[in-house]
């Protein structure tokens, strides 16, 4: 992996037991995730391999698509997705994804309605490049975009990226048309940073599911 340089400083607690808190809290979270993510691609084999299956089927190219994102620290590492669209972008210029996109194919609409095109992301958390819970990492260019025109945003690395966030929770998924767009997204994030617990990430899983199950309820 390869460090950026926007990573940002952390303070030294004084207080003992805080930081003693903290560590084992954060061990916890990080036992936890790999534990509950290894669970999850075990019970959901079924469905991922009918899924890759369906998306070779459906277009030419891999099932999985690799992209840089930024993680802890502001290092970088390969997130991976299930393909969604005709294009494999990768690079100094990456367009979001818009409401529908002409690029998106056939069987990679439903993947992202469902949001099936994100569980291959349990093995980024295997691997401990994400968390089950956290800022939803972005790709490299939009980083650097945004970087350079919302203040703090690189407060967001102090933390593994997730699969689901405190942000998504509330509202802010899918397409950023603004920087005040954004500007609310990164907002979320670190408040996430701020207040994170084990109490919180459980909060955020259930609501990730609870929302999920109303999604779909809806037809949408």
């Amino acid at each position: 992996m390869v460090a950026r340089n926007d990573a940002p400083a952390f303070k030294s607690e004084p207080r003992d037991n805080l930081v003693y808190q903290f560590l084992a809290e954060y061990d916890f979270k990080y036992i936890s995730d790999i534990g509950l993510a290894a669970l999850a691609l075990i019970f959901l084999s079924p469905l991922l391999l009918i899924a890759a299956l369906a998306i070779r089927l459906d277009s030419k190219g891999p099932a999985i698509f690799k992209q840089t994102r930024t993680g802890l620290r502001g290092f970088t590492f390969e997130i991976y997705k299930f393909r969604t669209m005709s294009v494999l972008e990768n690079g100094p210029s990456v367009q979001q994804a818009t409401t529908d996109d002409k690029r998106v194919t056939r069987i990679g609409r439903w993947l992202r309605r469902t949001s099936i095109d994100e569980l291959p992301q349990l093995l980024n958390v295997i691997r401990g490049e994400m968390s089950l819970v956290g800022p939803r990492p972005h790709a490299l260019a939009h980083d650097q975009y945004y970087g350079q025109n919302i203040p703090d945003y690189s407060g967001r690395f102090a933390v593994r990226p997730g699969i689901t966030g405190w942000a998504q929770v509330n509202g802010s998924r899918g397409e950023t048309r603004t920087i005040a767009d954004m500007q609310r997204r990164i907002e979320l994030d670190l408040w996430y940073v701020r207040n994170r617990s084990c109490t919180l990430d459980f909060r955020v899983l259930m609501r990730t599911i609870v929302l999920e199950i109303a999604h779909r309820g809806r037809g949408c």
